[in-house]
C-alpha cells in the first residue's frame, strides 16, 4: 500500500516488488483531486466568469497540470524516486533541492491551514454557531495534527470512501440545483469581480500545481507509462472537468461562492460529513507531504534522523497558527503566487531530464542496482537552475501577456536550456 510505512524509501528508490495497481495508485491521486479547496474554486470561477470563461480557463490551466504532472511523473515512475531526490540529479544539486523541499514543506503547510479554516470557520460553526471561531480553528487543527502524526489507520482508507461519496454528493447538488431548479440563471455575466482569463487559467494551476510537482511521490508506485498517464488524466477529468464544471453551474444558479454553504444548502448532513471526510483525507497527505519534506531538509543538513511524529505535530501547530491567523482569506492571492513560483521548478527539471539529461547516465548504471548515484557525482548547487526559475518566476509575475503559470514555466526551461548550454 502507498506510504504504508509513512518515511519508507522516502529518500531512496523504490524496490520493484512495492510497485502499487493502477487502481490504488489512481485512486489516492484522485482523492487529491477530489476535495473541497477543488470546488471552492469552480465556485470562485463560477462567480466571477462566465460559464464558458470559466470551462476555457479551467481547460488551460489543466493542459498546464497534464505537462507538469505527467512529465515528471513518467521520471519518477521510472526512476522510482521522489520529487526531492529527482530534483537533486534535474539540475538543482544537493544544496538547492534541499530548498525545494523546503518549500514544498511550507505549501502544503499554508494547504494544511486553508483546510482547517474551510471545516472550522464553515461547516463546525453551522453546528456550534455561537462557538469561539478560534477555539473552534484550534481543536480542530490539533486533532488533525495528531491523527496524522500517530498514523491512524483509518485515515489510510479515507480516499476510497470520500472519492466515492464526494463524486455521489457533486452529482445530487447538480441534479438539485442545476437540473431540477425553477430558478432562471444567466451563464453568461458573472455575478462578482470579473476575473481575467490569464488569471483564472493560472489560478486552475496554482491550485494543484504542488500535487503536479509533486507526482513522482506517487508516481513512483506506478508500474508502467501508461499507469503515470492515467492516474493523471482521470485525477485531471473528475477534479478539474467534473467538479469545476458542477461547481462553476452551481456558483451561477445559487449566486453565491461560499462552499460551505453551498453543500449545507443542498446536501444537508450528508454535505457536512463530505466536508469533513474530504478535508481529513487531504489534510493526512498535507501534513505528511510537509512532514517529509522538512525531514529531508533536516536530515541533510544536521546528518540526524528526526522523529516523524514530533515533526509531524510541530508542523501541525504551525499550521493550525496560520489558520487562526486568517490563511483562507488570502487564498486568491496564495494561489496566484504558486501558478508562477512552482512551475519554474517543474520546466528545469522537464528540461534537464528529457532534453539535456545532464545526469541520465548516472542514473541508468545505478539504477539497474537499485541505488542512487553519490553525492559526490552531484553538484552541490545548480546556479543556473536557480537563475531559471528567478527569471521564470519574475515574468509570470510582472508581464501581463497570456497566460503567466505557462510562461513562468517555458522562459525558465529555456533560460536553464540556455545557461547549460553556454558552459
Amino acid at each position: 500500500m502507498i506510504n504504508n510505512a509513512r518515511d519508507a524509501y522516502a529518500f531512496d528508490r523504490l524496490p520493484k516488488e512495492e510497485k502499487a495497481s493502477l487502481f490504488n495508485v489512481a485512486i489516492v491521486r484522485m482523492g487529491l483531486s477530489t476535495s473541497l479547496a477543488q470546488f471552492m474554486l469552480g465556485a470562485t470561477l463560477g462567480h466571477r466568469m462566465t460559464f464558458i470563461e470559466a470551462m476555457i480557463a479551467t481547460t488551460i490551466g489543466s493542459l498546464v497540470l497534464l505537462f507538469v504532472s505527467f512529465g515528471l511523473g513518467f521520471a519518477g515512475m521510472k526512476e522510482s524516486l521522489s520529487t526531492s531526490i529527482l530534483s537533486k540529479m534535474c539540475g538543482f544539486g544537493k544544496i538547492s533541492s534541499m530548498f525545494i523541499g523546503i518549500i514544498i514543506s511550507i505549501s502544503s503547510l499554508c494547504w494544511f491551514g486553508i483546510n482547517i479554516s474551510l471545516i472550522s470557520q464553515g461547516a463546525i460553526n453551522t453546528i456550534l454557531p455561537n462557538g469561539n471561531s478560534f477555539f473552534i480553528i484550534i481543536i480542530t487543527g490539533l486533532v488533525f495534527t495528531f491523527l496524522v502524526a500517530f498514523g491512524f489507520k483509518g485515515l489510510s482508507i479515507t480516499a476510497k470512501i470520500t472519492v466515492p461519496l464526494f463524486l455521489t454528493v457533486i452529482f445530487f447538488i447538480s441534479l438539485k440545483e442545476v437540473v431540477l431548479t425553477q430558478n432562471n440563471f444567466d451563464l453568461s455575466k458573472p455575478n462578482g469581480e470579473p476575473l481575467s482569463l490569464g488569471e483564472a487559467s493560472t489560478m486552475v494551476a496554482g491550485l494543484y500545481i504542488i500535487g503536479a510537482l509533486i507526482t513522482p511521490d506517487i508516481s513512483r508506485y506506478c508500474k508502467s507509462g501508461k499507469h503515470v498517464f492515467w492516474m493523471i488524466f482521470s485525477s485531471i477529468l473528475v477534479g478539474e472537468f467534473l467538479i469545476n464544471g458542477v461547481a462553476i453551474l452551481v456558483a451561477h444558479a445559487l449566486g453565491t461562492d461560499n462552499v460551505v454553504e453551498i453543500m449545507l444548502h443542498s446536501a444537508g448532513i450528508i454535505g457536512l460529513i463530505t466536508i469533513i471526510l474530504s478535508a481529513i483525507k487531504v489534510n493526512d497527505t498535507n501534513l505528511y507531504s510537509s512532514s517529509l519534506h522538512m525531514l529531508g531538509f533536516l536530515g541533510s543538513v544536521t546528518k540526524r534522523k528526526f522523529s516523524y511524529a514530533t515533526m509531524t505535530i510541530v508542523l501541525g501547530l504551525l499550521g493550525t497558527f496560520l489558520s487562526a491567523a486568517g490563511i483562507l482569506e488570502h487564498l486568491t492571492a496564495f494561489l496566484l503566487a504558486s501558478g508562477v513560483f512552482f512551475p519554474p521548478i517543474a520546466g528545469v527539471m522537464l528540461v534537464d531530464y528529457y532534453i539535456l539529461k545532464t545526469s541520465r547516465k548516472i542514473l541508468d548504471e545505478t539504477r539497474e542496482k537499485g541505488l542512487l548515484p553519490d553525492d559526490s557525482q552531484t553538484p552541490l548547487i545548480g546556479w543556473s537552475a536557480i537563475i531559471a526559475c528567478i527569471v521564470g518566476t519574475l515574468v509570470g509575475v510582472f508581464f501581463n501577456f497570456g497566460i503567466p503559470s505557462l510562461n513562468s514555466i517555458l522562459v525558465a526551461g529555456v533560460v536553464y536550456w540556455l545557461l547549460m548550454k553556454k558552459r
